[in-house]
């Protein structure tokens, strides 16, 4: 191995070690806003309760009580939990946990309240763990985090928590914390200023099921994996230029540019898929869902069933901008899209486009000079009447980069710039008015597989922002996974550790986080072993993206 890989392996062993035989330290990750922790500890009650006395939120759709049995599950691990209680203390013993929610509301829309307070034991119930939260999604951070503060003891057999008693007072930085899974998998979310005046918060994952065909388990176990990381969207890259794997019941042939029969999504499985998989899945675990309909450039594929959208059979993207054929196919699909993704914004993609199957397209160039355009300015129509049709739907904006550094100044008001290429934009967006993402493509896209983790936690999305105002612009970031060469064999290990990394850098607040990573590697070696045991495929933290274990040995050393 390199001279880098061997110290790292070194620098594991020894903080692997400590956190394998030494349990009293603070593995939470991310890492709240402010902890407080002693030298004692209780016991689970075998019978552990959930208690709701007092709380304003009835859980009528069982959100909180199936988020409950989620947390002991994953508390448990497959241990057979059947210990002595009966020689301890009794005044040591935790009977259950309190929960007290202030809103009735369980709706899930960006810019919800997601702060929590903790307290084990309560000071009030001595032998209850008390759990306080404006909303039902900021009451399931706090079982996330009091998850990670069990611990099962394998000569006991009980499930002991440490260090108590615990005062945990959390809330996220970034309102919008994402992962873009590529080819079916999800993309990452924001935090900001809303129109009303009140904080808005996304944190997401993208999934690019164009790319590779990705089946719903998958996405349920990335979903999982995501709360426990403490993201909160779900960017589906739905098509690009390869695939188009979802019927749209306006236009069906748009399916024709699916890689195979078995290989698409039928709208009533999408429907399907957003209803019970995100709606009732995601959404019961604090996850929003951002589909992206990438437009004019990545597109080919639509033209297998609709041949007319490409500007000649033998130059068939981007999407023809001479043909009104195209925008009420854009309008359908958007429609479509309303009925079942009910996120308030839409991705409307706009990168890559390459116009120069617009300038030699003999029919094209005679519609561009009767309208007196060069490819630039159709490339500026084209967005900005794509933008149009989603307003009129409802939505809000997202679009990548380029968008705002062609034509910035004519983008709507409501537009979220995703920023990609690099860095310096971030910046320039927010002293513009407008809103952005950071996902720049040197530090959080986990298809470079040669971007170690420490790389994914050093990027700060307010670089040179100082300005609170603009700060407030910058909605959070998202680390992205492009499909191309990932699908379910992969897909895990290539997103974790690393999107955790990210995800500490968005929930954290900036003074808590580590200057240096390498003050950070223990604890995440332990975040990563706890995903393994909970059954998600994280990858070792020593090498690049993706790699196996270097040599056998504790998961706390690799």
């Amino acid at each position: 191995m390199g001279l880098k890989s061997a110290w790292l392996a070194v620098v594991f062993l020894f903080l692997g070690v400590a956190v394998a035989k030494n349990v009293n330290r603070l593995n939470v990750w991310p890492m709240p806003k402010w902890v407080s922790r002693g030298h004692n500890r209780v016991y689970m009650s075998q019978d552990f309760q959930l208690v709701t006395d007092g709380s304003k939120y009835i859980d009528g759709s069982e959100i909180l009580k199936d988020g409950f049995a989620r947390m002991l599950d994953v508390v448990k691990v497959a241990h057979v939990v059947d210990g002595d209680l009966s020689s301890v203390d009794k005044s040591l013993i935790i009977k259950g946990i309190h929960i007290l929610i202030f809103s009735p509301d369980d709706q899930l829309n960006y810019g919800i309240a997601e702060s929590y307070k903790l307290l084990v034991p309560s000071p009030e119930m001595p032998d209850y763990v008390h759990l306080e939260a404006q909303t039902v999604y900021g009451a399931l951070h706090g079982l996330q985090t009091f998850s990670q503060l069990c611990h099962f003891n394998f000569t006991t057999r009980l499930i002991e928590v440490h260090m108590v008693p615990w005062t945990i007072i959390d809330q996220p930085r970034f309102s919008y914390r994402g992962l873009l899974i590529a080819s079916g998998l999800i993309r990452l979310a924001i935090t900001a200023e809303g129109f009303d005046g009140k904080k808005v918060y996304f944190f997401g994952i993208c999934a690019d099921t164009s790319r590779h065909y990705q089946p719903v388990p998958m996405i349920k176990k990335v979903i999982d994996s995501m709360a426990y990381a403490k993201l909160n969207v779900l960017h589906w890259h739905i098509v690009d230029t390869q695939s188009f794997p979802l019927e749209i019941p306006s236009y069906p042939k748009l399916w024709d540019g699916a890689y195979s029969v078995s290989e698409r999504y039928t709208f009533s499985e999408a429907a399907e898929i957003v209803r019970h998989v995100i709606l009732l899945y995601a959404q019961r675990r604090g996850i929003n869902v951002l589909a992206e309909l990438d437009v004019p450039g990545h597109a080919l594929s639509w033209g297998h069933g609709y041949p007319s959208l490409w500007p000649s059979k033998n130059c068939q993207q981007p999407l023809d901008v001479s043909n009104e054929f195209t925008f009420k196919v854009i309008d359908g699909i958007l429609s479509d899209f309303s009925k079942v993704f009910k996120f308030k914004f839409v991705h409307l993609g706009g990168d890559e486009v390459n116009t120069s199957c617009w300038t030699t397209t003999p029919r094209i160039t005679k519609w561009l000079k009767e309208h007196r355009m060069n490819g630039s300015q159709a490339y500026q129509y084209f967005v900005l009447r794509a933008q149009k049709i989603a307003l009129s739907h409802g939505f809000e904006i997202v679009n990548w980069e380029e968008t705002f550094n062609d034509f910035g100044h004519k983008l709507s008001r409501k537009t979220v710039v995703h920023n990609w290429l690099g860095g310096g934009v971030a910046e320039q967006v927010v002293a513009s008015g407008l809103r952005c993402i950071v996902s720049n493509q040197d530090k959080w896209y986990l298809d470079h597989l040669d971007t170690p983790w420490e790389e994914f936690y050093k990027n700060e999305p307010l670089t040179n922002i100082t300005n609170p105002k603009q700060q407030s612009l910058v909605l959070g970031g998202e680390v992205c996974m492009w499909g191309e060469t990932v699908d379910g064999s992969d897909i895990e290990q290539t997103i974790w550790p690393r999107a955790a990394a990210a995800a500490e850098r968005l929930w954290t607040p900036y003074d808590n986080l580590a200057k240096d990573p390498e003050q950070v590697a223990g604890r995440l070696a332990h975040f990563r072993c706890l995903l393994n045991q909970r059954g998600v495929a994280a990858a070792p933290l020593a090498g690049l993206g993706r790699e196996a274990p270097i040599e056998p040995g504790s998961c706390y050393v690799q």
